[in-house]
């Protein structure tokens, strides 16, 4: 994409340029942005973090190669670079009105007009005939409007800004993307961990229960012991059929993100992984920045462009045009047995028109532009605060999740201690079985939370690197990292 960048970034620049343009409106500020982050981590680091590949950090290449075949095959990228190249037909048709147009015209035909009879010379005297006549004319027209207070010029940049929109809006689909594939295949390896230790808890489970049996044979527990064991164990396999489907359904969203339909990625990811190791770093970018690196603000910014470029257009149309034409050709007339007769001719003139009465449509056409540069504008503003709130909201919701890893892995220190503790009793028979296997099940009630917080946190993580507008920027900015 970057040869059409560069080529609308030079319309942009020409027109911005261009002579006399008495109807160019200036654009509104830009969102004031905050000093800094009230919700970002306070440890700086000094390493750069690069946005445009966040999820190789990650270190995960099924991870890799889904976001890999994602970019090449999602249908709704395929569809954002088709929209694309339509603007960029756009634009060609907005800048055609700045040059000269020149065409073609020719004609020819054949005429007999049998209400005439005319004498003509021949061998033996004058012959009656009725008389044909070819005729055949052509040559060349031209015209050019000359773009005396630049209305051409502006509408061809509003058309050049809103294709620098529409290629931001793929810019946005392809964010989007990167984080919904992440999001969805940290969730998916999240969840078969999950299930992984519901599945061992149910085996705690069902031996508790068969101890439990085996006690109450022996006169050890009371009958009610077994039945609510028998409750709760069916209770917890109820569960399990729900964790299943969540991971199927996570795989199925994966192949569409993917391009492929949803069973294509069964066989391959039902297979369990552990969660990623390896955490990409925290970026830290100043809000000011938001500005270029975010494609949905550089959307925005592109309409606020061209509604500007529209308005100024649409005020030119109170100014006069002034349009040069020029044409030259030829005819030739043949009738009959008589000598063809031809001529050239040309013509070149000018015509000047000015609006006089239309019913208010012009005062009517630039009123309906500026309330558009008005809510662009405002558009613009609520942008740039969603985007700062996106950015904050990920802060939190990563420090969070990380505050709540760092409880449980406490948790899961003093489940261990407890386990091995009860395991050490019951060895010296100072603790029954049931001890041992309720210390189990702790344990691994314990790992199961902090699974579900160690997926919290890298899906914050994701979200952090979508709020910051990371994985497009060719040559992504260089921001400080926590």
């Amino acid at each position: 994409m970057r040869p059409f960048r560069q080529a609308l970034a030079g319309t942009l620049a020409a027109t911005l340029l261009c002579g006399c343009t008495p109807t160019r409106v200036a654009l509104p500020p830009a969102p004031a942005a905050p000093e800094n982050w009230a919700q970002a981590p306070q440890t700086p680091v000094s390493a750069p973090a690069i946005l445009k590949q966040w999820w190789r950090k990650f270190d995960d290449p099924v991870l890799d190669d889904l976001i890999d075949r994602a970019l090449a095959a999602n249908p709704d990228l395929r569809s954002a670079q088709a929209r694309v190249r339509e603007a960029a037909a756009t634009v060609v048709v907005a800048e055609s009105a700045l040059y000269p147009s020149l065409d073609f015209f020719g004609s020819g035909g054949r005429e007999k007009r049998i209400d005439r009879i005319i004498a003509v010379p021949g061998k033996q005297g004058y012959q009656l005939i009725t008389p044909t006549a070819d005729m055949v004319t052509g040559g060349l027209s031209a015209r050019w409007e000359l773009d005396i207070f630049g209305q051409r010029h502006l509408e061809a940049e509003a058309a050049a800004a809103q294709a620098l929109g529409v290629e931001e809006t793929l810019h946005a689909a392809q964010v989007g993307l990167l984080a919904q594939v992440a999001t969805n295949y940290l969730e998916l390896r999240g969840v078969q961990r999950q299930t992984a230790l519901f599945e061992d808890n149910l085996e705690v489970q069902r031996e508790r229960l068969k101890t439990l049996k085996a006690f109450y044979r022996a006169g050890l527990a009371e009958e009610a012991a077994v039945a609510g064991q028998e409750a709760l164990l069916q209770s917890a396999e109820a569960a399990l059929p729900a964790l299943n489907e969540t991971a199927i359904r996570l795989i199925q969203r994966l192949s569409v993100l993917t391009g492929q339909p949803p069973q294509t990625l069964q066989a391959r990811l039902a297979e369990p992984r552990p969660l990623p190791a390896s955490t990409p770093i925290i970026p830290k970018l100043l809000p000011s920045s938001l500005l270029a690196q975010r494609p949905d603000l550089r959307q925005a910014q592109a309409e606020v462009i061209a509604a500007a470029a529209g308005l100024g257009a649409a005020r030119a149309d109170l100014l006069p045009k002034l349009v040069l034409s020029a044409s030259g050709g030829f005819g030739a007339l043949a009738v009959g047995g008589f000598p063809s007769l031809s001529e050239s001719v040309y013509a070149l003139g000018a015509g000047l028109t000015a609006p006089i009465f239309n019913a208010g449509r012009i005062r009517a056409q630039i009123a309906a532009a500026d309330a558009r540069l008005d809510q662009v504008a405002a558009n613009y503003e609520k942008t740039f605060l969603q985007a700062l709130e996106d950015v904050e909201n990920a802060f939190l919701a990563h420090r969070t999740a990380n505050q709540r890893c760092l409880h449980l892995a406490d948790a899961e220190a003093a489940a261990e201690h407890a386990r091995h503790s009860t395991e050490a009793l019951y060895r010296r028979g100072a603790a029954n079985y049931l001890a041992v296997l309720d210390s189990k099940a702790s344990k691994l009630s314990v790992l199961g939370e902090a699974v579900k917080a160690r997926t919290t946190a890298l899906v914050a993580l994701v979200s952090l690197y979508r709020a910051f507008g990371g994985g497009w920027l060719e040559e992504p900015v260089a921001v400080e990292t926590d």
